[in-house]
């Protein structure tokens, strides 16, 4: 099938009904002292988890942001998101193996400098290339991950929902992304600038 804007944009409206669908879930989701969602580790907690930081989601969102701008051809869509989210297993697999691996918060927070810029300027990379961008940023999401979710019951599974969780949000920023880039110029200027700005102020932060 032949992949365009109109079809896209089709897209939205289900992208939209499963995140109001996963509102239940982290209704029933108990929130500890330190702020984070704690339940039984499974499918659902790990769908959840890139929806409980900002910083996860906005970065995956980007990533689809950026492959469809930039895109010349349908077909070079998913280098950038299949790209993040071999890594971010990866990592998520390292992590719960209790890898450590130095300077995680920082990477998290580049990530999103770095694809915030990418998004703003619509560089145009070869598509091996920007998966191998993006997967460098992705091992350091999947690695905080991993920790989070390490030594609990149901382990696996939770990974495999946070996988589900990435390739939505991916196809959500693929949907904006493709709908707008012809219909707007500025529109996904601003958002990367504002991602861009969001991992300016967390490196920040962390200084």
């Amino acid at each position: 099938m032949r992949l365009t804007r109109s079809s896209f944009a089709a897209l939205l409206p289900s992208l939209a009904a499963v995140a109001v669908g996963a509102l239940p879930l982290v209704a029933m989701a108990h929130v500890g002292a330190d702020g984070a969602a704690h339940h039984d580790a499974g499918f659902a907690q790990g769908f959840l988890h890139p929806f409980t930081g900002l910083d996860h989601l906005a970065a995956m969102v980007a990533v689809g942001l950026w492959s469809a701008l930039i895109a010349g051809r349908s077909r070079d869509l998913l280098w950038a998101p299949l790209g993040f989210a071999a890594m971010l297993l990866a990592g998520a697999m390292a992590g719960l193996m209790g890898t450590q691996v130095s300077g995680v918060e920082p990477m998290i927070a580049a990530s999103l400098l770095v694809v915030g810029l990418l998004v703003a300027t619509r560089l145009r990379l070869p598509g091996p290339v920007a998966a191998a961008v993006v997967g460098v940023f992705a091992v350091f999401h999947g690695v905080a991950h991993g920790h989070e979710l390490a030594g609990e019951h149901g382990a696996g599974a939770a990974i495999a929902g946070m996988v589900v969780a990435t390739a939505l949000l991916h196809a959500a920023g693929i949907a904006a992304g493709w709908a707008l880039r012809s219909r707007s110029a500025w529109l996904p200027r601003a958002a990367g600038a504002a991602v861009a700005l969001f991992g300016t102020v967390l490196l920040a932060q962390l200084a």
